[in-house]
């Protein structure tokens, strides 16, 4: 378990547990207030998030952006953004099960540094490891979990958003129900 998140963040981007280590560009190690009340996982970075050594910041995040800022959010100040695999798989394939454990402990430590209140899942895969292997995103989507302690959500994830745009007002509806819950159960109202 570490203390710190600056040695955290330090061992994670000297990380060697899997093969992706070979191709990517960078660590993406995650972004945002170290101290959020809500932390939301994506699956893994992309082509442009490996470039820039960043979360969400293709087309999906700035999606993302805009949803999150719809609801009183943003990346820089009041949520923490990370994900499961913290290097590209090559294509921007799903990340084996093998890479998704080798990234756990990075995510575990994460989570016991910030100690959010609220945890989103952005998409099947963070949702799948972080809520039930058997969820079924496209029906449990904006439903509220409790899981060790944690309030967690699953909701579509904003490069699917991209490739199936009928799905938007649905995302929404989730992003809405996530700031009511923020208002419910967190110390900062947004």
């Amino acid at each position: 378990m570490y203390n710190s998140f600056d040695e955290l963040e330090r061992d994670c981007k000297a990380c060697k547990k899997c093969e992706l280590c070979k191709t990517r560009q960078n660590v993406v190690f995650g972004v945002g207030n170290k101290k959020a009340e809500v932390l939301f996982i994506g699956e893994g970075p992309g082509e442009n998030e490996d470039i820039k050594g960043e979360p969400f910041v293709g087309r999906g995040g700035q999606l993302l952006d805009k949803m999150i800022n719809a609801v009183e959010l943003d990346r820089n100040t009041n949520i923490y953004i990370a994900n499961i695999v913290k290097c590209r798989p090559p294509q921007n394939r799903d990340p084996l099960p093998e890479e998704q454990e080798a990234c756990m402990d990075w995510l575990r430590n994460q989570i016991a540094l910030i100690k959010p209140k609220i945890i989103v899942c952005l998409g099947r895969i963070s949702a799948m490891k972080l809520i039930k292997p058997d969820i079924k995103i496209t029906k449990e989507h904006g439903i509220f979990f409790e899981k060790n302690n944690f309030i967690i959500m699953a909701t579509l994830h904003p490069a699917a958003l991209l490739r199936n745009p009928a799905n938007k007002p649905a995302a929404f509806e989730d992003f809405l129900k996530l700031r009511e819950k923020i208002n419910e159960v967190c110390e900062h109202t947004y």
